[in-house]
C-alpha cells in the first residue's frame, strides 16, 4: 500500500522517543535530541472547523539534530581546554530537509551547511570535519549510519568559511506506514453521542504503539570524539 499523508481529529500523539538512548546509540553516550525539523508544514497542529485539531502525518522521517552535535570546537594545542586556545569552531545550520516517497523505500536527505571561524586568519587553511546521518526507528534503534565529511577553506586573510554538505537514509515504507485499522482509528469521524466520542484515540496503547514503530528520524550532527562531545556538554 502506497504511503500517503492523512489527517487526524484529534490531537498528534508527541513521540515517545527516548533522548537519551537515541544518542546513545548514535554517539555512544547519553545526551538529549534537539529536533530541527519534522516536515514541519506536515506535522504542525491545525485548528479545524469541527471538535478538535487537524494534523497531516507523512511516513517521512523527522529530521534532527542531536544535542551537543551541532556544533565542534577544535583547539591548539587539542590538549587543553583554555579559552585562548580555540583554534576553530564549526556549527551545522540551515538544515533542509526533502523525502522522495515515491519507490519501495523512502529516500530521505537533508542538506545543510557549515559555518565554521578561525582564531587566526593568517594563510590559506583547510580544514575537514566529519559528520554522521542516521536513521533512527522509534526513537532509539538504529537503522542504518553513514559518515561523511565536509571541507572548510579559509582564505588567506579570513576568518570565516563556510560549505554545504548533506546526509541521507532509506526507509522501508511498508515500516513506516500505519496499518489500515489503525490509520481508520485516528481518521474515522466522531460525532458528538457517539459511543467512543469522548476518548481519544491516540491515548489507546495499540495506536500509540503502532505510531512509535513506524515513527522514523533522520538525524544529523558532527561525529565528535568523546573528549569534543564532554566539552560541548559541559561548557
Amino acid at each position: 500500500m502506497a504511503s500517503k499523508d492523512f489527517c487526524l481529529n484529534m490531537p498528534i500523539l508527541p513521540k515517545k522517543s527516548s533522548p537519551k538512548a537515541s544518542l546513545a546509540a548514535v554517539m555512544g553516550t547519553g545526551l538529549a535530541l534537539l529536533s530541527l525539523s519534522a516536515c514541519a508544514e506536515k506535522n504542525q497542529l491545525v485548528v479545524d472547523s469541527g471538535v478538535g485539531v487537524a494534523s497531516t502525518l507523512s511516513a517521512c522521517p523527522n529530521t534532527a539534530i542531536p544535542e551537543h552535535t551541532g556544533d565542534v570546537t577544535i583547539f591548539n594545542p587539542a590538549s587543553s581546554r583554555d579559552a585562548s586556545a580555540i583554534d576553530v569552531v564549526a556549527t551545522i545550520t540551515n538544515v533542509r530537509p526533502a523525502c522522495d516517497e515515491t519507490g519501495a523505500e523512502i529516500y530521505a536527505t537533508a542538506s545543510f551547511d557549515v559555518q565554521a571561524r578561525r582564531s587566526d586568519n593568517r594563510g590559506q587553511r583547510t580544514v575537514t570535519l566529519p559528520y554522521f546521518s542516521t536513521v533512527m526507528r522509534g526513537g532509539n534503534t538504529v537503522v542504518a549510519k553513514r559518515l561523511g565529511s565536509v571541507t572548510l577553506n579559509f582564505a588567506d586573510g579570513s576568518y570565516r568559511a563556510e560549505a554545504k554538505a548533506s546526509g541521507a537514509g532509506y526507509i522501508n515504507k511498508a515500516a513506516a506506514t500505519l496499518p489500515e485499522d489503525i490509520r481508520e482509528r485516528i481518521t474515522r469521524k466522531r460525532k458528538s453521542g457517539d459511543p467512543d466520542a469522548a476518548i481519544d484515540p491516540l491515548s489507546v496503547p495499540e495506536v500509540r504503539s503502532a505510531l512509535q514503530r513506524t515513527s522514523f528520524e533522520l538525524l544529523i550532527g558532527f561525529q565528535l570524539t568523546q573528549d569534543q562531545l564532554q566539552y560541548n556538554a559541559t561548557r
